[in-house]
Parts: C-alpha cells; structure tokens; sequence
C-alpha cells in the first residue's frame, strides 16, 4: 500500500511546487507591474487623461440626443470653449505666480515682517469668499467680459500661493540660516542660494492647488461673459440636455487632474 501511495504523493508534491512557483512568479509580475506605474504615472496617467477628454470630446460629437444639442457639440464650438478655458486658467494662475510669490517674500525680509499677520487675517477673511462672489463683484465694476473674468480668477488665485510661500519660507530652521550667515554668505545670497530653494516645494504645492481651485472656478465665468466650458454647461442647464452639462463637467474635471498630475510631478522633484 505505501509502494502504491508513494507516486502519488510524489506527484502531489511536483503539483503544488508548481502552484507555488507560479504564485510566486505571478507576485513578483504583480510588483513589477505597480512599481512600474508608479515609476512611470507622470507619462500614463496624463496621457490616459487626454484619451478620455478625447473620447468623451469624439462620442458626443457624434452621438447628439437631439437637435439642440447638435447646435452645441460640434468640434469648433467644443474645442473653441476648451482652448477659452485653458486661456482664462493659464493667464489668472500666470498672474497669480508674478503677484503672490514676490509678495509673498516681501513680508518675510526682516523690515515687513511686521505686515505677516496682516496678510495672513486678509488671507483668512478673503477664503470664506465664494468665487461667485468675487465674479459678481468684478461684473459691477468692469461689466461683462473674458477680462473682468481674467481678473476676478487672479485675485481669487492669489491666496494659496502667496501663505505657501510665507510658510515655506519661514518653515526653514533658524540654525540653517545661521550656518550660512557664519560661512560668511550674504542675506542676499542666503536667500537665492538656501532660503527660495528650500522653500521651493511648498510654493510649488500652492501652485498646484492654485491651479487646480482656478480650473473648478473658470467654468463660472460664463455668468460674466467669460466663456470657457462654462459655458457648455450653462447651455446645458438653459436647454435641459443633461448631455451638455456632463461633457463640460468632465473635460473640466480631466483638464483639473492632468494639471494636478503635471504639477504634482514637478512638486516631488523639486523636493529630491
């Protein structure tokens, strides 16, 4: 009886020697797999991005519900609202940087830093502030307009940028500052060669924060004349075709993650 029993255990053995190579190896792929997209997610992830903007762009275009919705998805009118959009979000977060980062600096030098608290009770007051409310705000005073849209998304972009780098500028030790100050540097040296580059990767995330609260925000300016997918989605809503308001949603929530992802990139290899 065990003779008889014995090529069978024998071949259970080899069996499960087999599935557990097989486990192992299918493991080891499992790892590769993450570890190389992870490695690689700032290529794949913006351009998975692009080909689901594009998709959702190409299957409107040619699937309108009805004839209304026909008048607004045609490839001129989808692209042309796109390309206001990324201006409107381009030029704010642009102006936002040239203001809030010298600015921000400013009241870290020894002889402003008396307007820190100053800035930081305006910072606090100005975010309970609604975009909406600072779009109706500029429309009174410059009327209807991309540029009167233009200037309420910069003034609304200004905050974040400018409490990250007063933060990460005084976020740096005292003892760093005064190694560099006993190695003879100047302030000024001090500042471009030890200060600005530390504090580098904070200003970054508040760009990127910036940027991506400006894309949500720049869809309301199609209530001032503004433009954008905004204005996609307000057709949308007017007319009833909920086709509209998904299409417009959706290449502003993909046009958010691919800058979020693009910087966010840019934000970790700033802190290597």
């Amino acid at each position: 009886m065990n003779l008889n029993n014995e090529p069978r255990k024998q071949s259970e053995i080899e069996y499960r020697t087999k599935r557990l190579k097989i486990s192992h190896k299918l493991k080891i792929f499992i790892i590769k797999y993450f570890s190389y997209l992870k490695k690689y997610s700032f290529i794949i992830l913006p351009v998975i991005y692009l080909l689901l903007g594009s998709g959702a762009i190409i299957y409107n275009v040619q699937n309108p519900v009805d004839s209304l919705t026909e008048t607004w998805l045609d490839y001129s009118t989808v692209f042309e609202s796109l390309i206001r959009h990324i201006r409107l979000v381009g030029f704010a977060s642009v102006g936002a940087v040239l203001t809030s980062v010298p600015l921000g600096i400013l009241i870290t030098r020894p002889k402003f830093r008396w307007l820190t608290p100053l800035v930081d009770n305006t910072i606090n007051i100005a975010q309970t502030v609604p975009s909406i409310a600072i779009l109706g705000l500029f429309y009174t005073i410059l009327g209807i307009g991309e540029t009167t849209a233009l200037f309420a998304l910069w003034l609304y972009s200004l905050l974040p940028i400018l409490r990250n780098t007063s933060i990460g500028i005084q976020g740096i030790a005292p003892d760093i500052i005064e190694s560099a100050r006993g190695m003879g540097m100047t302030s000024c040296r001090i500042f471009t060669k030890v200060e600005f580059p530390l504090a580098l990767p904070v200003i970054m995330a508040g760009i990127r924060t910036t940027v991506v609260i400006c894309t949500g925000a720049a869809t309301l300016a199609t209530f001032i004349g503004g433009g954008g997918l905004g204005d996609i989605i307000s057709a949308g809503l007017n007319l009833d075709r909920y086709q509209l308001v998904y299409l417009g949603a959706t290449l502003s929530a993909l046009f958010a993650l691919l800058l979020d992802n693009v910087l966010g990139t840019l934000e970790q290899a700033l802190k290597r």
